[in-house]
C-alpha cells in the first residue's frame, strides 16, 4: 500500500528469555546494536499493571511467544516504555522509536503530551506512537478509568493532543476532560507531532476512524483479511487521503520445536517476500524466539535486514 522503503521493526520487550527481567541497559544495548545493524524501528509495548486475568485465557507455552490477551503470567514485566525510550533516544541518532502500544486511556493527556513532546524532541523527530485502548478491564479498574468508555476518552485524547501540540494556549471542553488556556511547552520535534500508528484485533469503524484522521502506519496485532485492507484503502481514499501515505506494519513468526526452544530464523524468513507481496513495508522480529543468547542478536538483525533488502 506504502511507497516507502522496507525496513525492519525489533520487538524490543517480552526478550526475557535473553535478558534478566530488570536489565534495563542490555534493552538499551540492544536498540543501539540494532541501528548499527541496519534495522529501522525499535518497538516497545505497554502495560501498566497486570492481575491474574492476564492469564485467565491459558498460559503461553513457550515463553518466548508473543504475549497476547489473556495469555500472560502476571509477573511479566512490562517497564515503562516512555522512560525506557528516552534512555535508547540519548544512547542512539538513526533508529526509530515507536511505542507500540501506548494505552492512552489509563493516562491523563496533557501530561502524556508533554512526556511525549519532550521525547520526540530528545529523539529529534524519531518518536513513533500507536495510541490504545487495551483489553484488561481490571487495569483500568485499579486505575480508576471507565473501561467501556476507553474508546471515547481515547478519541478525546487525540483531540486534545493535537491541539495542545500545534498552539498555545489551547482550550478544550469535552465529556471527559475541559480545561482553558493551557501552555504545553515545549513543542515537538515537528509541528504536527510524532507519526502515528494504529492498529488491533481487528480493523473496524473506531480504528479506520482514526487512522484516517491521525495516521501515518497501520500496525494489526494479527494477520489483517483482505477485506480489512481493501476496507483501509476505501476509508482512506473517501477522506481524501493517498493510501500509498500509510505505512503497513506486518511480521514473521517461528515455529517452535518444543516448549522450551527458539525457532529457526531462516525458516521464518521465507515468509518475507510474501508479506512485502501483500504491500507490508516494515517487517516485525523478536530475537528471542530465535535465539537463547544474546550475543546473537547483532547478527539476527545483520539478516534480517539482508533478507528485507533483497526481497
Amino acid at each position: 500500500m506504502s511507497g516507502r522503503t522496507p525496513g525492519v521493526v525489533l520487538v524490543l520487550l517480552e526478550q526475557w528469555t535473553l535478558s534478566p527481567e530488570r536489565d534495563m541497559r542490555t534493552l538499551v544495548q540492544m536498540a543501539v546494536d540494532a541501528e548499527e545493524a541496519g534495522v529501522e524501528t525499535v518497538m516497545l509495548s505497554d502495560h501498566v499493571l497486570l492481575t491474574p486475568k492476564a492469564g485467565a485465557g491459558g498460559r503461553m507455552d513457550n515463553p518466548r511467544d508473543y504475549a497476547a490477551p489473556g495469555n500472560q503470567d502476571p509477573f511479566t514485566p512490562w517497564p515503562d516504555s516512555i522512560v525506557l525510550a528516552s534512555a535508547i533516544a540519548a544512547r542512539t541518532s538513526k533508529i526509530r522509536i515507536a511505542l507500540s502500544a501506548l494505552i492512552y486511556p489509563l493516562r491523563h493527556p496533557l501530561h502524556t503530551a508533554t512526556q511525549l513532546a519532550t521525547l520526540d524532541l530528545l529523539s529529534e523527530g524519531r518518536l513513533v506512537v500507536q495510541p490504545t485502548v487495551s483489553w484488561l478491564d481490571e487495569e483500568y479498574a485499579a486505575l480508576g478509568v471507565p473501561f467501556e468508555k476507553r474508546g471515547k476518552i481515547l478519541d478525546e485524547q487525540l483531540a486534545i493532543m493535537r491541539a495542545v501540540w500545534a498552539a498555545s494556549p489551547a482550550s478544550f471542553h469535552g465529556a471527559f476532560y475541559s480545561f482553558d488556556d493551557v501552555y504545553v511547552e515545549p513543542k515537538c520535534w515537528r509541528v504536527e507531532g510524532p507519526q502515528m500508528w494504529f492498529g488491533g484485533q481487528h480493523v473496524h469503524g473506531p480504528i479506520l476512524r482514526r487512522l484516517v484522521e491521525y495516521g501515518h502506519g497501520f500496525h494489526p496485532f494479527g494477520t489483517p483479511t483482505a477485506d480489512d485492507l481493501v476496507a483501509i484503502r476505501e476509508a482512506m481514499v473517501a477522506a481524501g487521503r493517498d493510501p500509498a501515505t500509510i505505512e503497513m506494519i506486518g511480521g514473521i513468526r517461528p515455529n517452535f520445536p518444543a516448549d522450551d526452544q527458539p525457532g529457526d530464523l531462516d525458516e521464518a524468513m521465507q515468509a518475507i517476500p510474501g508479506k512485502l507481496a501483500e504491500g507490508y513495508t516494515s517487517i516485525c522480529f523478536k530475537p528471542s524466539q530465535y535465539t537463547d543468547d544474546i550475543a546473537e542478536v547483532p547478527d539476527l538483525c545483520r539478516r534480517m535486514v539482508a533478507a528485507v533488502t533483497a526481497a
